[in-house]
């Protein structure tokens, strides 16, 4: 799949999310076969570009791969703002968010709450692509709720305006992440533009994948939840789609050292007081089992580092 002037290894892209694909998620997964990793969310508000998360999301020293930025807002004029500061801070890709659903976004009219509104859409996505010189993404829903599936108008609106490619999340706004992702309204939008699409939505094991590439006709797949404790699904698709058999479960010496790798950038990422919370998400998902449960409990009430650390190795020890 080609971006602008960037040619894709392979059909796999990791999805942008809030408090998730930071730097250590993200090279994590594209270590694991991902062709592209999108950052997290950046507000096109300058006053908020100063905080400590602003300043950790805009950070690509020692990013691995083509730089995707996304970025959030409803005024096009401070939307081309951002975007033009993010390419200043080394962005490859502008990618440009409508399909937030989360409340405190969509209150601001930005995220999904701007499909309700095809002029809008239009001004932005003009405004942005006219403000910088390398390639400007979209992620959109299919709509704002079941009854208005819009898709495939702001699809088209998309196309004429520049946008080299975009990526649609099989839910709308209304749906939040309850039900189940549809398909439909993505094959649709493929079979009314000439862009890359990209399926997004409940890609979650590797015949999932091909499902949803065959039934689309997606250009590409952006996996979002599915790869949440689980970086290794992007090695687990890539053979599937490449030889229609499924990879043997990752074993556990690997995933302790993935894990605990994982711990460890989070802490050099965040300082040692704010990696220890964000790493027990991130252990909850990798060892997210229902025998599991006591081991998470505990970790959640550790406050440093060294005990994260440590308990994770005699977990495995005893595993093994």
């Amino acid at each position: 799949m080609q971006i602008g002037p960037y040619q894709l290894s392979n059909q796999l892209i990791v999805a942008p999310m809030a408090g998730v694909t930071d730097q250590a998620f993200r090279n994590l997964c594209l270590r694991y076969g991902a062709a592209l990793a999108v950052s997290e969310m950046l507000s096109s508000n300058p006053e908020v570009w100063d905080s400590d998360k602003s300043r950790q999301r805009m950070m690509h020293s020692g990013e691995e791969g083509v730089r995707s930025v996304q970025i959030a807002g409803a005024d096009p004029e401070l939307m081309a703002n951002a975007a033009r500061f993010n390419v200043e801070q080394g962005a490859h890709i502008i990618d440009i968010n409508m399909g937030c659903p989360a409340k405190k976004v969509n209150k601001k009219f930005a995220g999904s709450a701007l499909m309700q509104s095809p002029d809008l859409v239009k001004e932005i996505l003009q405004a942005v692509v006219s403000a910088v010189d390398v390639p400007v993404t979209l992620k959109i829903r299919t709509g704002w709720e079941p009854e208005h599936r819009n898709g495939v108008e702001i699809a088209k609106i998309a196309e004429q305006s520049g946008i080299v490619s975009l990526a649609v999340h099989g839910r709308t706004r209304q749906c939040m992440y309850k039900g189940f992702a549809e398909y439909d309204t993505i094959k649709a939008i493929k079979q009314n533009v000439s862009i890359p699409v990209v399926a997004n939505g409940d890609i979650d094991t590797p015949e999932k994948a091909k499902f949803v590439l065959d039934y689309t006709g997606a250009d590409a797949l952006m996996i979002g939840r599915g790869a949440q404790g689980r970086p290794w699904i992007f090695k687990e698709i890539l053979h599937y789609l490449e030889t229609g058999k499924k990879l043997a479960p990752i074993k556990a010496d690997e995933q302790r050292a993935v894990m605990l790798e994982h711990l460890n950038k989070l802490y050099d990422l965040y300082g040692e007081y704010k990696g220890v919370r964000f790493a027990r998400k991130h252990v909850g998902w990798y060892l997210n089992h229902e025998e599991q449960r006591q081991f998470r409990a505990d970790f959640n009430r550790l406050e440093t580092a060294a005990q994260q650390h440590s308990l994770v190795e005699c977990y495995f020890d005893e595993l093994v």
